[in-house]
């Protein structure tokens, strides 16, 4: 395939969708639901752009309520809840910073008070930030990537454990860089990696409740993440180096969420890492 490059952009943190050139695939407009998600209940921690949204609208188009979760992009959750809504399903929007521990249980409670129950968590925000070198990483840097990256799974994930039953299903975001390392990303790769070590224990830890644990590990995805924390170079290069020669879309990797959220799909599978790496074989 050929080579895809983006146009050079930047944008302040945390980013937004449409100031991107071009705008993500991120719509799941040819997307054909089933109801494989009939009646279930989902919470997505940064549901507001990106993946986020495309898995919220394709469990909306599989029959869930959602909730979503998000820092303070209120234009782009806005944008996602109405295209849930347009699905004839309830969307909660929740709004605040995940990497504090009382709004990681607020974020729980208010998923359950809105859409009654929980039967699907979808553990996906994420921060990140290049460094050229490890001395560049201060202490506090280092903290706030892994308060977002992996204590806001453990945190939202121990608030619903109360409330999920037999039959539901935890699904987490990782990434290539948790599998293989990034010299330009070394807290966010080791929160990643984190991701995906904590995903095998939970399944073994939960296997006797029935609560499947499965893992989403992409590699390079158009989201506003990119041009709002690398530089411009970067960001116009990125995901040339995949087999693909680009980078993925949100639409593409929205039905890996949908395969592991749905008990008819994915019975079976439980401590899974998908690695959606464009072409590439699975690192490590």
């Amino acid at each position: 395939m050929a080579e895809r490059k983006q146009p050079p952009q930047q944008q302040a943190h945390p980013g937004s969708t449409d100031e991107m050139t071009p705008e993500p695939r991120d719509s799941m407009s040819d997307y054909q639901g089933r109801d494989l998600l009939r009646h279930r209940r989902a919470l997505i921690t940064g549901g507001d752009s990106g993946i986020g949204r495309a898995v919220a609208i394709a469990f909306a188009k599989e029959g869930a309520d959602v909730a979503i979760a998000y820092l303070s992009e209120h234009d782009d959750a806005k944008q996602t809840a109405e295209l849930v809504r347009a699905e004839g399903r309830m969307c909660e929007l929740i709004p605040g910073d995940l990497g504090d521990r009382k709004h990681c249980r607020d974020t729980v409670e208010r998923t359950v008070s809105a859409l009654g129950g929980l039967d699907v968590l979808v553990n996906n925000v994420a921060t990140q930030e290049p460094a050229d070198t490890p001395a560049e990483i201060t202490d506090e840097r280092w903290l706030r990537t892994f308060e977002v990256n992996i204590h806001s799974y453990f945190r939202v994930t121990a608030a619903a454990l109360p409330h999920l039953e037999e039959g539901s299903a935890i699904i987490n975001t990782g990434s290539v860089n948790g599998l293989r390392g990034n010299k330009t990303l070394i807290d966010y790769s080791a929160t990643k990696g984190a991701v995906h070590a904590w995903t095998y224990a939970m399944a073994q830890a939960l296997v006797d409740r029935g609560i499947r644990v499965n893992c989403v590990a992409p590699g390079p995805v158009w989201t506003p993440l990119i041009p709002s924390t690398l530089p411009t170079e970067h960001v116009e290069s990125f995901g040339g180096n995949t087999p693909y020669g680009r980078v993925a879309q949100p639409d593409e990797l929205a039905p890996s969420y949908v395969f592991f959220a749905s008990n008819q799909l994915s019975s079976y599978y439980s401590g899974e890492v998908l690695a959606a790496l464009g072409g590439e074989t699975h690192p490590g």
